[in-house]
């Protein structure tokens, strides 16, 4: 994934510039958190769904590395090669070994999140390999040179103007031509090919079923299967945290992924893998990449339940005006912010301070993460780590002294009303950030506790 030195409030303040785009990226959002609320409603044991599934979670957390060696032991006599990868360059040095021992020098990939937060695609073009993402979405933004903004849309950045243009330029369609089933169909012509002539395939895991040894892949596209039915070789990549127990637990997360992340009662396509075809063959690639480090902070190991709905951005009001490339990272939105501080905590010590922590993500996360605590606390990680910025760190020990002090508490909301009256460009100016998008409110006469004095013996008779 592409990166860049600036922060997520830089970022963001790129995306704002673009007032109508901001208002659209919100509003289509906020369409799909509806969708997911009307679908919820229709499932009277939908509480009771979030309960299970966060158990189970939970009960896999504890039990990681067995339930690891269980899936292992079981896919290896079901045929298919299990390896194992303790961070993005191993894993993807392993994808590469592959496909090289293999002779393969193109593939098809469908949609993985966490090959994008390994960077494979990058990796493979250096190295002489040619990747092309078939999932619609993915395969927009790689035409345009970009990384996902979500994880769910990975194109809900872009209108379908932009998107004509694209194809336009890149697949020869007329110029201007921005109907969304041309469009569609453009790229199911152009991956036909791309389909039958790959050799390889190389897909995600959603969830893998230690019980079994299998490991289910969930798409609306059908294109995971196109690619691994097709080709010789089928490579998925796996998160250690993708693991659940049972197959009969597959009922209760098949249910609850689909109607958090667009509404639907279940995805188009629910694909189960188990034993390869004859005359191919299926690598699983098992990483780790700071899971077992997350999984070690007890503050924060809840994160590693996450299932990839994206539900939480979908009702994010910062995400939702910011957009998922502010974060600057693979995963955005409030679920990104509490796993990237644990990859690199420096580089990321903005990103759980882009929250009002107003709680709406952990009400929607399907598996009961609870998201807005954890922002929280990593904000205390990072400032005692002192990775927090110098000027908010002088301005909260400011504030520290103020608010730990009743009369210096008094004294600066006097001094603070009477700037703001007398004085206003001391606050409205363009070194405030705060004023860039906000109006100064009606500076009030005194303050509560004055009113309270003043008013506390005119209470009504009859309270």
């Amino acid at each position: 994934m592409k990166t860049t030195d600036k922060d997520h409030a830089a970022l963001a303040n790129e995306f704002n510039k673009d007032a109508p785009r901001v208002d659209w990226h919100d509003e289509t959002l906020w369409w799909v958190r509806q969708k997911r609320d009307n679908a919820v409603k229709k499932i009277p044991g939908w509480e009771e769904l979030r309960e299970a599934g966060s158990q189970i979670k939970n009960n896999v957390l504890a039990n990681l590395s067995g339930y690891l060696k269980q899936f292992e032991a079981n896919a290896q006599a079901n045929g298919v090669h299990v390896h194992w990868a303790i961070d993005a360059k191993e894993h993807n040095e392993i994808v590469l070994e592959l496909l090289q021992s293999n002779g393969v020098k193109k593939i098809v990939k469908s949609k993985s999140m966490l090959t994008e937060e390994c960077n494979l695609n990058e990796y493979l073009n250096l190295n002489g390999v040619d990747v092309i993402d078939t999932d619609l979405g993915e395969f927009i933004v790689q035409l345009a040179n970009e990384h996902p903004s979500h994880i769910v849309l990975p194109c809900i950045h872009k209108k379908k103007e932009e998107i004509g243009e694209l194809f336009h330029q890149h697949l020869g369609t007329p110029a201007g031509n921005a109907d969304p089933v041309f469009l569609t169909e453009t790229a199911r012509r152009h991956l036909r090919e791309t389909f039958l002539t790959r050799k390889a395939a190389l897909t995600g895991v959603n969830f893998a079923v230690a019980e079994t040894g299998e490991f289910v892949v969930c798409t609306n596209e059908g294109n995971a299967d196109m690619g691994a039915h097709l080709a010789d070789i089928h490579i998925a990549s796996m998160g250690i945290e993708k693991i659940i127990p049972k197959r009969k637990h597959l009922g209760v997360f098949l249910r609850v992924l689909a109607r958090s992340a667009t509404g639907q009662p279940v995805t188009t396509y629910s694909s189960h893998f188990k034993t390869p075809r004859p005359g191919a063959s299926t690598h699983i690639v098992i990483v780790d990449n700071g899971r077992s480090k997350q999984l070690g902070r007890e503050d924060f190991r809840n994160s590693l339940k996450c299932i990839r709905c994206g539900a939480c951005m979908n009702t994010c009001p910062v995400y939702r005006r910011s957009g998922g490339h502010s974060y600057n990272n693979a995963i955005a939105g409030p679920i990104g912010s509490i796993l990237a501080p644990n990859l690199d905590m420096k580089k990321h010590a903005d990103l759980p301070f882009a929250s009002t922590l107003c709680g709406s993500c952990t009400n929607v996360c399907p598996v009961k993460i609870d998201i807005h605590d954890q922002l929280y606390k990593w904000r205390q990680v990072i400032v005692k780590s002192g990775h927090a910025p110098v000027p908010k760190k002088a301005a909260m020990g400011a504030m520290t002294r103020v608010l730990s002090s009743p009369v210096s508490y008094k004294v600066a909301g006097k001094l603070g009303r009477l700037m703001m009256k007398r004085a206003p460009f001391a606050v409205n100016n363009q070194f405030n950030p705060w004023y860039k998008q906000r109006e100064l409110p009606v500076v009030p006469e005194n303050s509560f506790g004055e009113w309270y004095k003043k008013n506390r013996n005119n209470k009504p008779k009859d309270i």
